[in-house]
């Protein structure tokens, strides 16, 4: 039987044993910004940054919540849910979908109202390449100020970072809805004696002045020591270059650029995913450090991400991406390696295991929930070559990513793929 997989951060080659077709979408590529309706459709070739850029060329105070991985392509973030530094105002990006143009297992093309309030609830969250190839989303825009603040504050150990970290996890979740806070932890020589280091750069981005967020912080988070000069203000779209890291200035256009490669991720890298929802103490955090001074950890880092706002408004079966409510933060770690290191991968692969394993007492629990988006075969994966895919198998991994709304799901896909025919490793299975 012939598959179809249309999966962008999973790579397939001739030793897949089943025949099998990669959908490139690519070339669908437009972006049709409505300023007058504050809706825009997008095909699902396009990235996010071709988004962004269109929408900023349109106006100045319109935005859409999705990620900051301006290359990341715009069918597959949608998919797996896509959160970004709108989130915690006005939710994911599949939150602001509104309807879609899909190809079915029989050819058809279909609508929201055409393909059924199931099918459009499971394209919403529910992972990419399962229920069919989805052409194009219709979003809803939201407003946000012509000028946004941008702030960044890097502290090292010897700069009290550890009892900042602990910190900021009682405060971050709790702040207004207009602020998006964020951790990079990583390894750097410090600036006052050259010796290795772990820094904390907590980052964020207010829908306001600067002037009206220095007294909030000061107010909120005074330990940080947030000053005028910690900030700088710009668009809405420039906000998310600042976001990846890139200079304060950078021209607008590389939004548009598909091959820059992400500050998190070089040539290769493993990631992995988690979610808090307890506070973890300051001892875990001085556990996990020396960690990040073994050979491996030279590219590594954790980024924690605040919840809070309108995720905890949401219900988790509002759309198959079920983390909402109850979670403080997330977590995404990533260790990259270069070219020439891809040999010994087998070492950076270790020492993610080694981390993930660490902070198994301090994370989510039955089950240990991941980030859909972070594709993680780690977690578990269906035979591919196996034409009966198995229910079981697959909810191990399933649970994880998607809690009770995995049964649905498997509904979902019975109902309208029941001969598995869009299918992947982590695909969701119908039932026999």
């Amino acid at each position: 039987m012939l598959a179809v997989v249309i999966v962008p951060t999973l790579s397939y080659t001739t030793a897949y044993k089943v025949p099998f077709v990669v959908i490139d979408l690519v070339n669908l590529r437009s972006v049709q910004v409505n300023v007058e309706k504050a809706t825009v459709w997008v095909e699902s070739g396009a990235t996010i940054g071709e988004l962004y850029y269109e929408i900023a060329r349109k106006s100045r105070t319109l935005a859409f919540p999705a990620g900051i991985g301006h290359t990341v392509g715009v069918g597959g973030h949608l998919s797996g849910g896509g959160y970004g530094v709108l989130f915690r105002k006005y939710g994911l990006g599949a939150d602001n979908v509104i309807d879609a143009r899909l190809i079915d297992v029989e050819g058809r093309i279909l609508d929201k109202k055409s393909m059924g309030e199931d099918l459009f609830w499971a394209i919403r969250g529910g992972g990419g390449g399962s229920f069919g190839i989805v052409l194009a989303w219709k979003l809803k825009l939201v407003p946000v100020p012509a000028n946004v603040t941008v702030f960044t504050v890097s502290k090292t150990l010897e700069q009290n970072a550890t009892k900042l970290v602990h910190q900021w996890q009682y405060i971050a979740h709790k702040l207004p809805k207009e602020i998006h806070t964020s951790i990079i932890i990583s390894r750097v020589n410090s600036s006052e004696n050259e010796k290795m280091t772990v820094q904390a750069s907590f980052t964020g981005i207010f829908l306001g002045s600067t002037d009206e967020l220095v007294p909030l912080m000061e107010e909120k988070f005074p330990q940080l020591g947030i000053v005028k000069e910690d900030c700088f203000e710009m668009s809405w779209a420039e906000s998310n270059l600042c976001a990846t890291q890139c200079p304060v200035g950078v021209s607008l256009e590389t939004l548009l650029e598909r091959s820059q490669k992400s500050v998190l991720s070089k040539t290769f890298f493993k990631a992995k995913s988690d979610f808090v929802k307890q506070l973890i103490p300051e001892s875990a955090f001085q556990g996990l450090w020396p960690k990040f001074y073994e050979d491996e950890a030279k590219f590594a880092s954790m980024v924690f991400v605040a919840f809070g706002g309108k995720m905890e408004e949401i219900s988790e079966t509002e759309s198959p991406y079920p983390h909402r409510a109850g979670n403080l933060y997330s977590i995404l770690y990533v260790v990259d390696w270069e070219e020439e290191e891809n040999k010994n991968s087998k070492k950076f692969m270790s020492w993610m295991g080694r981390v993930y394993n660490y902070m198994t007492p301090y994370v989510s629990k039955s089950p240990r929930e991941a980030y859909s988006n972070y594709r993680d075969l780690d977690i578990g994966a269906n035979k591919i070559n196996n034409d009966k895919e198995s229910y079981a198998e697959a909810r191990v991994w399933g649970l994880k990513y998607f809690k009770n709304n995995f049964g649905r799901l498997v509904h979902i896909k019975t109902k309208v793929d029941s001969q598995n025919f869009f299918r992947h490793e982590q695909s969701i299975p119908p039932l026999s």
